[in-house]
């Protein structure tokens, strides 16, 4: 009785309602009193004096805004750097450089040799090479942009 007095459910419907949704009768008896509460503002104060509010209390678990942005400037960045960095290589040192560098699974050194025509130990060269060279161009624009010092 005390239950249906403060505003809960009787208990057939909340065996139905648990039933029908397949949740435990615990849980439909939180949630109806959850519902049937009323609302309160976050601007309401914490204290009767007036000091501080609700939603003072609120965190905001991620990043800033500012963080954000600035991950994203810098990434940005990155990437206009390495687009322009693999400009400076030729087909096939751009081509191996991507097969096994930039690819979620890379493509292994048998399949480049026998795309190619030449060794493993040859595109393995070639894609040392091309990452050097990536490098130090990318190196080269940082410090020209002033994003890095030498």
């Amino acid at each position: 009785m005390r239950a249906i007095e403060e505003g809960d459910l009787a208990p057939e419907q909340v065996a139905k309602i648990a039933e029908t949704l397949g949740v435990p009768e615990d849980d439909v008896v939180q949630m109806n009193r959850r519902m049937a509460a009323p609302d309160h503002s976050l601007n309401a104060p914490l204290r009767i004096d007036g000091d501080g509010e609700w939603q003072d209390w609120l965190v905001d678990e991620g990043e800033s805004q500012e963080t954000l942005l600035a991950e994203s400037e810098e990434m940005g960045k990155r990437r206009a750097l390495l687009v322009a960095a693999m400009k400076t290589l030729n087909d096939r040192e751009r081509h191996i450089l991507e097969e096994r560098r930039l690819k979620d699974s890379p493509t292994t050194l048998e399949e480049l040799s026998q795309q190619y025509g030449i060794s493993r130990e040859r595109v393995r060269q070639i894609e040392v090479r091309a990452f050097e060279k990536l490098q130090k161009s990318i190196r080269n624009a940082a410090i020209e942009e002033r994003l890095a010092t030498a």
